[in-house]
């Protein structure tokens, strides 16, 4: 039995070759009933192609401007790809007139023309995902690779509340199987983490996807905790790190002001009398130092020792650099 959507798409065709095609001679050709092609064409105009009927004798559907691309079909990394697209424009366009409406559009269509175990996922991927859009990202960032069978699953069992069963390898190759409950899937710092309860380390945790060797859903459900933010929870977490050296520095500058120079998912900043206290830990001082040399005021370095040196030792270079220049004529 010939499916609805061939024959939708079979109408399509037809008019994409000729452009203009009465209803009965798009019944006649396709050996269907005339109700049929209004039935297909309207299946065709909730897709969104541009398809206009002239009325009268002389009547007939006519494929209107930017109706010309063929069906498409898109392989299951494609449709992945699609829907992330149109989740950052969700977030990017929040401020913007219509934008929201015309997203959650383009997701409904692409979900029709979707097999029904991908649409699942697709849906899974819209309700759990989390990205984080900011537009100064870390010097720490260290991208990986995420297979869509590590994302997909994860993102499925967040939408669901089951409990996954998940194999990780770690930074130091220590390899670990353990049962885990998603409580969210973010982008960060374009790596891709999964945050919720490890029952492993019996607390919550957070999990960079690219380090995940499998993962399957069990029988196990889990409620989440109300309003759990997986995003917050990293940026949390990732800036109280074990690094080498605890950061602490008074600013001279309004908290808005610092947050122009300073990526603030790598230290926390907080006002203070003086303007500005910047706190959190780094494995190296050399781009904070660098960055501070930005602020046209006061600094005061708390803490480690050595980052006062830094600090002059960098303004001795610039001032020696700057006179060793010859004028320009």
């Amino acid at each position: 039995m010939i499916q609805p959507t061939t024959r939708a798409l079979a109408v399509l065709e037809l008019l994409q070759t000729r452009g203009r095609m009465s209803g009965k001679d798009i019944a006649e050709r396709l050996e269907i009933a005339p109700r049929a092609v209004r039935r297909y064409i309207t299946m065709l105009r909730d897709l969104g192609i541009p398809i206009t009927a002239e009325r009268g004798k002389a009547g007939a559907y006519v494929l209107g401007a930017g109706g010309k691309l063929p069906p498409m079909m898109f392989t299951n990394d494609e449709s992945l790809a699609l829907t992330l697209g149109l989740l950052a424009s969700r977030q990017v366009g929040m401020n913007l007139s219509n934008t929201s409406q015309a997203v959650e559009s383009a997701l409904a269509k692409l979900e029709r023309v979707m097999p029904f175990e991908l649409r699942g996922q697709v849906r899974a991927l819209s309700e759990a995902v989390t990205l984080d859009l900011s537009t100064r990202s870390s010097r720490w960032a260290r991208p990986g690779v995420t297979p869509a069978n590590v994302l997909m699953p994860l993102s499925d069992a967040v939408r669901r509340r089951v409990r996954t069963h998940m194999a990780y390898v770690a930074a130091n190759n220590e390899r670990t199987e353990r049962e885990f409950d998603p409580y969210g899937v973010a982008l960060r710092q374009s790596n891709w983490y999964a945050v919720g309860y490890c029952h492993l380390r019996h607390g919550l945790r957070s999990f960079r996807l690219d380090r995940v060797e499998s993962v399957a859903l069990t029988q196990h459900t889990f409620e989440p905790p109300a309003g759990f933010d997986a995003l917050d929870y990293l940026d949390e977490s990732l800036k109280s790190l074990p690094l080498k050296y605890a950061v602490e520095v008074i600013i001279g500058a309004a908290l808005d002001e610092v947050r122009e120079y300073l990526f603030e998912g790598d230290y926390f900043l907080e006002p203070h009398e003086r303007g500005t206290r910047l706190h959190g830990r780094t494995d190296t001082l050399k781009y904070l130092v660098k960055t501070l040399a930005q602020f046209d005021c006061p600094i005061w370095p708390v803490q480690p020792a050595e980052l006062s040196k830094l600090l002059l030792a960098h303004a001795q270079r610039l001032t020696a650099n700057v006179q060793s220049q010859q004028p320009i004529t």
